[in-house]
């Protein structure tokens, strides 16, 4: 049988989710994990990759198994399972879907928060990125929205990544003001490497009045990574949901409790 599995974790020290040889990956440690609990080997499928450092509230995966279902309750198991996981890592629920359910085929989207703190804050520094600058909301919020008017995002993608499309379609951008500083909130069908960095890295630039409106629009047009901002580090990312609409058989998870 076929099961959805979601979980949250902190990816300060991971190389992010998938695995990969002589890496320390989430994937590699809820395997571990699940394998040991329910005695047999499971691969899980994630719903996406996130990179090196990155976060997730909200994380989904697949996985098949034999045995789960001979285990006691689904409260029980996912208790056992936190208690082998590492610190870091927390599972929110488990339940069975129908054998062709795909984490990551049946998305119909993603949505990713970044956060951005503009004054020193210890106690944000692996989960915040302190950009210690006047920035403007209202010009990078403007500048945001041209993003709705392209679908291929190149100029913002990871150089020489094995990709058949740079092609996306974001569906939110917006900028919200924190007591600390700012959020960056965006959802779109699918993301390129390195894609929400690279574009925050040029909306601050935006923010800062290094750059304008227009220059974000030709920034797109121009399909050249070298011309679009630096992108930001990785400890402020979040993956904080992914949307598998309304199918019975994908069921969300919409009373799981997230960590933030």
């Amino acid at each position: 049988m076929r099961y959805f599995i979601h979980l949250a974790y902190k990816g300060t020290n991971y190389h992010g989710w998938q695995v990969q040889a002589n890496a320390h990956t989430v994937q590699g440690e809820l395997n571990r994990a699940l394998s040991a609990l329910l005695g047999e080997a499971i691969r899980t499928t994630g719903a996406g990759r996130t990179d090196t450092g990155v976060h997730a509230t909200h994380f989904t995966a697949h996985f098949d198994s034999e045995r789960y279902a001979c285990l006691p309750t689904a409260t029980n198991v996912v208790h056992k399972l936190n208690c082998i996981l590492p610190d870091d890592i927390c599972v929110a629920g488990i339940h069975p879907v129908a054998d062709d359910a795909h984490a990551r085929f049946d998305a119909r989207s993603r949505t990713y928060k970044y956060y951005i703190h503009t004054r020193k804050n210890p106690f944000n520094t692996e989960l915040s990125t302190c950009i210690p600058f006047t920035l403007d909301p209202l010009a990078m919020n403007e500048a945001a929205q041209t993003l709705f008017d392209y679908t291929d995002f190149t100029s913002f993608a990871k150089l020489h990544a094995q990709t058949k499309t740079n092609c996306c379609r974001i569906t939110k951008a917006l900028w919200t003001t924190t007591d600390n500083g700012l959020v960056f909130t965006i959802s779109a069908d699918r993301f390129l490497r390195n894609m929400v960095r690279a574009i925050v890295g040029t909306l601050i630039d935006v923010g800062r009045g290094k750059i304008t409106r227009d220059d974000m629009r030709r920034i797109i047009e121009q399909k050249n990574r070298c011309d679009a901002g630096s992108s930001v580090p990785a400890k402020g990312l979040f993956l904080v949901a992914i949307d598998y609409g309304r199918q019975a058989c994908l069921q969300t998870m919409d009373a799981a409790p997230l960590l933030f």
